[in-house]
């Protein structure tokens, strides 16, 4: 589904030129859930940026669906990041002005041919598959971190794609609800999500099918891993 061939991130500067991530090769089959491990500044969270189509990498080939992205134009690739593509971030993102279910709507505002009506629809359904129907009314201020974590993953999952990528997911959370929320990954993946997570936490790592470890920018380690 995702396959990463030889990439390659440097940034410059006018006096250095910094390696992020040096030939990468990386293949996620479809229905996978793996997670990426390493050390701070090792290249993580910049080589999810790259799968899911947020950064561009400054050498290699980066393919979806056997499609490299290169032949995509900027419209599809747009259309493809809102389609097929869902995020989640450890510091929530959520919209302190907006109320919950305007939160969970938003990816949908880019969606063509989405009425306001099945917005709404389509959120008040994802907010519900993350135990949240009681909440909607409320704002991101009202609610805990778990309870935030969880509006992200709703408005991650609202446009049911089938590809979830997660940056520390669980890094600012406790461990219950680091569980809590791990459940609910697990609920997406058996029913098809492809998830990729990025994570710090041995723990949470082992609860998935693959982890894939990172060190100075270069894949050093997979291990496959048996869950419940």
């Amino acid at each position: 589904m995702i396959k990463l061939e030889n990439i390659e991130k440097l940034y410059r500067t006018d006096t250095m030129e910094t390696v992020a991530l040096g030939n990468v090769n990386l293949e996620v089959e479809d229905g996978e859930f793996i997670s990426i491990m390493g050390p701070s500044g090792s290249g993580k969270s910049t080589l999810l940026n790259i799968m899911g189509l947020l950064d561009v990498p400054s050498g290699g080939t980066v393919s979806l669906n056997g499609n490299p992205i290169e032949s995509y134009r900027d419209r599809h690739l747009a259309r493809v990041r809102n389609e097929q593509l869902g995020f989640i971030f450890q510091s929530f993102h959520l919209i302190s002005d907006l109320s919950v279910v305007d939160n969970v709507e938003i990816p949908l505002l880019y969606r063509s041919g989405v009425s306001g009506s099945e917005r709404r629809k389509m959120a008040l359904e994802a907010l519900d598959r993350v135990g949240l129907s009681s909440r909607v009314k409320h704002f991101p201020s009202q609610l805990s971190g778990g309870q935030q974590q969880r509006v992200a993953i709703a408005r991650a999952i609202v446009g049911k794609p089938r590809i979830l990528l997660a940056d520390e997911p669980t890094g600012n959370l406790d461990s219950a609800m680091g569980d809590e929320i791990m459940g609910i990954l697990h609920e997406l993946h058996s029913e098809g999500t492809t998830i990729v997570m990025v994570t710090h936490d041995a723990r949470m790592a082992e609860m998935t099918e693959r982890i894939v470890r990172v060190f100075d920018g270069q894949l050093v380690a997979a291990q496959e891993v048996q869950y419940a």
